[in-house]
């Protein structure tokens, strides 16, 4: 098996890790190329993202770099994500349970595929999110306005600090800690949830993936959108951010832990 390995480079811990990784997997018979990034903080020679082509990708570190991975993948290859961060709703195992994971289930892994959004603003197409993008103002102590259209119709308008437009993946990220649900990412819908609403009844939303969701940004207050805390974009007065469901899901390993059970078991490691 072919098997690329990206590592967080703010840890040196990491790296490392992942160095040692490398070793045990090449031991065990598989094919081993390294992330440009991690393979420079090596002294090697590395693949960038943009151009892997492997049976599997081992991200080494927390959310960030698995959105990282998955952000700068140009085809979505299957991802096992090893925690090296603060939480890790989106890795699959601990350092301490990779040996029996190899030895086990390697050969033959799940992928849970995840659904992502797209995002366009007027016709231009921004990018697609696999945990959310939020709305927020320019200005901070500033309010912005929104009005919210659901297969052409007008279903909302508030005002808000800002707005979050998350998948059910990203229910347990910042949309979470916003007061939104925790959804099972096997459902496929589309999250709203209202940074500090203004009026109490601006309450979160569900939308189903197969609407046409529409979000106007009104009034002429700057904002940006951030899509998974990689990209940023400057919006305009007017805007209009259309949201569909993305043509390709990332594809996460699946290393048998129940959903919710995983859940409970970081919240309380909060």
């Amino acid at each position: 098996m072919k098997i690329v390995l990206a590592s967080r480079l703010d840890k040196d811990e990491a790296v490392a890790y992942a160095a040692s990784l490398a070793s045990f997997l090449e031991e065990t018979g598989h094919e081993i190329a390294f992330e440009s990034g991690t393979a420079e903080h090596l002294g090697r020679e590395g693949v960038p993202f943009e151009e892997f082509s492997a049976d599997l990708v081992v991200v080494v570190g927390g959310d960030g770099s698995v959105l990282l991975a998955v952000h700068r993948m140009r085809r979505q290859i299957p991802l096992l994500g090893i925690n090296w961060g603060e939480v890790g709703f989106l890795t699959s195992l601990e350092p301490e349970e990779v040996p029996a994971f190899v030895s086990d289930h390697l050969q033959h892994f799940t992928v849970e595929p995840r659904m992502r959004i797209s995002l366009s603003a007027d016709g231009r197409w921004l990018g697609n999110a696999l945990n959310e993008a939020v709305i927020i103002t320019s200005r901070p102590a500033k309010m912005l306005r929104f009005a919210v259209a659901i297969n052409g119709v007008h279903t909302d308008r508030f005002r808000a600090d800002g707005l979050l437009i998350s998948t059910p993946t990203g229910s347990t990220a910042y949309a979470m800690s916003a007061g939104g649900p925790i959804v099972d990412p096997r459902i496929e819908g589309v999250l709203l949830v209202p940074l500090a609403p203004y009026m109490l009844s601006s309450r979160p939303h569900v939308i189903s993936s197969d609407r046409s969701l529409q979000v106007r940004l009104e009034g002429a207050k700057p904002a940006h959108l951030v899509i998974d805390g990689q990209a940023t974009f400057e919006l305009e007065r007017d805007t209009v951010i259309d949201v569909v469901k993305a043509k390709e899901p990332a594809l996460l390993v699946n290393a048998g832990k129940h959903f919710f059970e995983r859940v409970d078991h970081k919240l309380r490691c909060l």
